[in-house]
């Protein structure tokens, strides 16, 4: 049976979630509500949470809230005027709009049948919310070490100076957290218009359109799912079974995960919403086939001198051959054979056979540390990725980008259906997120694999590849 997030969420506490109190993704409604708020760089720092609740460097701004407040508003004139005006403290009275519409449901029995699409009507004003908008942590810190809304923010504005509070006054939606039909709406809103959840949210990833799940999560053949529809961890679904959204299912009892903090410092990275996006598909794939032309050129004119080196080293110590080739698949999977220098012993694929049962990565890929069929070079070449030179010839034949998906054979593409069509819709890189990203834990790499590859292909532009060589260059160099 799976269970809605807004069935039993809304609870005046404003700690930590209780062990019968429904999340998804390890997040009650609260948490959510303040990650969509850092999706837009803004951290909301709330009464009474301490001075070390507050990041100094990542977020552009503070949202500064009671213990419960959710709220949401068009924040572009704020940060308009904290940008000329540049006044230490915004107070903004958040009017809500939405006082006299109404907001329609999906209401479903437990196993996820329709049973109605209900319109519910706002009677009577809401009260306006109060809050304040600062870029100085310190003040964001005075705020968080507060106690009553009132005297704390009396203080601030002590603390600031009276006469340099910027006043502003905007339209938007007020959510009461003890109001279950207010904490419907909210939720109903993030999905309706959060759009990227990856990074944010860890371990969470796009498996069909509008429909976001934890890694946990594997819909099996036959289900039908229609976005907006999130999906928490360890829910089970069974063939055949039908759910609409705008719908959040609940983390399965007992299988919550632990929200990872929000790296700040990965804001700019690629996936977010101020990341520019290419709108024309076709002139993307034009520029990007002439950026591998010139990038791959650059690369094999400039590490030419290498090559006989490498071909070298590895004819002493295992005679030929000097590359490896193994066939992967490209667009639309089609099979090409992938170069690579060779880092192995000749009966490499011998002693895998032998090894298997060392292989520390979950899914069809096979890894050890220090593994025993690497040759002495073996070693550094992978270290500095020289083996993955050759792939450059690939680029320029047009098998693979420059960045992309890590690229693999048929036999590993069968294991996922949707990974398999997002990953094969663009051509495999040399590099890639998952390259950049990844942590190589235990029992992980395959999730990760899949979440990072289709991340890229969902969010891929020229600000992410950029980011990614400059990434796989810094990696190479600190290693």
């Amino acid at each position: 049976m799976t269970q809605t997030l807004t069935q039993a969420v809304a609870q005046p506490d404003p700690g930590r979630p209780s062990v019968g109190e429904p999340t998804v993704w390890g997040l009650r409604v609260r948490d959510l509500h303040d990650r969509w708020w850092a999706s837009k760089r803004v951290q909301a720092v709330r009464l009474g949470t301490g001075a070390g609740s507050v990041d100094r460097r990542g977020p552009a701004a503070y949202l500064l809230l009671g213990e419960n407040d959710l709220v949401r508003f068009d924040l572009a004139k704020v940060m308009r005027d904290l940008r000329w005006v540049q006044p230490p403290l915004v107070r903004v009275r958040v009017s809500d709009g939405t006082a006299s519409r109404y907001t329609e449901r999906v209401e479903a029995d437990p196993e996820g049948r329709l049973i109605a699409i209900r319109r519910h009507y706002h009677e009577g004003d809401r009260p306006a919310l109060h809050l304040t908008i600062t870029t100085n942590a310190k003040l964001a810190e005075h705020w968080a070490e507060g106690e009553h809304p009132v005297r704390a923010y009396h203080a601030l504005r002590e603390k600031a100076g009276r006469d340099r509070v910027y006043p502003v006054s905007l339209d938007g939606s007020v959510y009461h957290h003890d109001d279950p039909s207010d904490v419907a709406d909210a939720v109903e809103h993030l999905i309706a218009h959060w759009r990227h959840l990856p990074g944010l949210l860890d371990g969470v990833y796009e498996y069909a359109e509008g429909v976001w799940a934890h890694q946990s999560t594997r819909p099996p053949e036959g289900v039908r799912l229609v976005g907006p529809l999130w999906l928490g961890a360890g829910v089970k679904l069974h063939p055949g079974q039908v759910l609409v959204g705008p719908r959040v299912i609940a983390d399965a009892p007992g299988k919550r995960p632990q929200p990872a903090p929000i790296a700040w410092e990965e804001m700019r990275a690629p996936g977010w919403r101020m990341v520019p996006r290419v709108r024309r598909r076709r002139l993307r794939r034009v520029t990007k086939r002439l950026f591998d032309i010139f990038f791959a050129l650059a690369v094999l004119v400039g590490t030419s001198w290498l090559y006989p080196i490498v071909m070298f080293l590895i004819w002493r110590e295992d005679k030929r051959p000097f590359f490896f080739a193994h066939v992967r698949q490209t667009l639309h999977g089609r099979e090409f054979p992938c170069y690579k220098f060779r880092t192995m012993r000749r009966d490499a694929e011998q002693m895998k056979a032998e090894l298997q049962k060392a292989n520390q990565a979950d899914g069809p890929q096979f890894f050890i540390e220090n593994d025993p069929r690497l040759l002495r070079v073996g070693k550094l070449f992978r270290k500095l990725q020289i083996d993955e030179l050759p792939q450059f010839w690939n680029v320029l034949l047009g098998h693979m980008s420059v960045v992309g998906p890590r690229p693999s054979p048929d036999k590993e593409n069968q294991f996922c259906p949707a990974w398999r069509e997002a990953r094969l819709s663009v051509r495999p890189g040399v590099t890639g997120l998952w390259q950049v990203r990844r942590t190589r834990e235990p029992q992980t790499d395959f999730q990760e694999w899949i979440r990072y590859d289709l991340e890229y292909v969902q969010h891929e532009s020229w600000t992410m590849d950029l980011w990614i060589i400059y990434e796989t260059v810094r990696k190479i160099i600190a290693d």
